[in-house]
């Protein structure tokens, strides 16, 4: 289930949209899932497993130190990270109670093809292109945990060819960095490329920081590479 409304300032100008998305259309989606899977025979019934692919914004803000974890308590601080929590304790309250067999993983920052251009590193690299400004949130410093959607891509793989019925898997890349420093990255390869526009850092700006706004996300994706074999490539 990888289908879900993602975008956090999204989330604050239309809170009700993401919970009818996220969490309704779950709802809707494991009872159609839960009506299949009590029809199926024993042995089709051993092989069925729903995985509900999550995020680690469900756990909150991080301090300096320190990494999410399977065991790291739910803190979601916007509409959406909490719209994401609810789907996943839908999923949970599925397993346990009606004993439809699910997996939930919760995935850090996604970079890759064809991103949908609202996300930071696409939209950055859009608006340098046109030559228009890059706006940052407050001091630019927040951090997240990126990985190569690649890399998450053969996360789910190993999730469902090996994953175990009813747990939870943590999937990271080990690659934090600031909101500034991917921006300042890409101006750097876009002074490469456009060398007449250069410096593109100059159409970088500071806007006010948005509410709720988590200052840091790291991954530790220790239970992923040591239960399933799973490792970045």
């Amino acid at each position: 289930h990888l289908a879900a409304e993602t975008h956090v300032d999204r989330s604050i100008d239309n809170p009700n949209e993401f919970v009818k998305n996220n969490v309704l259309s779950t709802l809707n989606l494991l009872n159609e899932s839960l009506n299949y899977f009590e029809k199926l025979n024993a042995e089709r019934q051993k092989k069925f497993i729903l995985i509900n692919i999550s995020t680690d914004e469900v756990f909150g803000s991080l301090g300096n130190e320190g990494a999410f974890n399977e065991e790291t308590p739910y803190a979601p601080r916007s509409p959406y990270s909490s719209s994401k929590a609810a789907s996943d304790h839908l999923v949970r309250a599925w397993n346990e109670t009606y004993k439809l067999p699910t997996v939930i993983t919760n995935c850090s920052n996604n970079f890759g093809p064809y991103q949908f251009p609202e996300k930071l590193i696409p939209l950055a690299i859009l608006k340098l292109i046109r030559g228009e400004k890059v706006p940052l949130y407050g001091d630019g410093a927040n951090i997240r945990d990126w990985i190569y959607v690649g890399d998450h891509v053969n996360a789910l793989l190993k999730v469902a060819e090996k994953g175990k019925v009813s747990e939870t898997y943590c999937i990271g890349g080990h690659g934090e960095m600031t909101n500034k420093n991917i921006v300042y990255e890409i101006c750097k390869i876009m002074d490469k490329i456009y060398v007449d526009k250069a410096p593109h850092s100059k159409l970088i700006y500071f806007v006010e920081d948005r509410p709720g706004h988590d200052r840091r996300y790291a991954i530790d994706p220790k239970k992923l590479k040591n239960d399933l074999g799973w490792k970045v490539e």
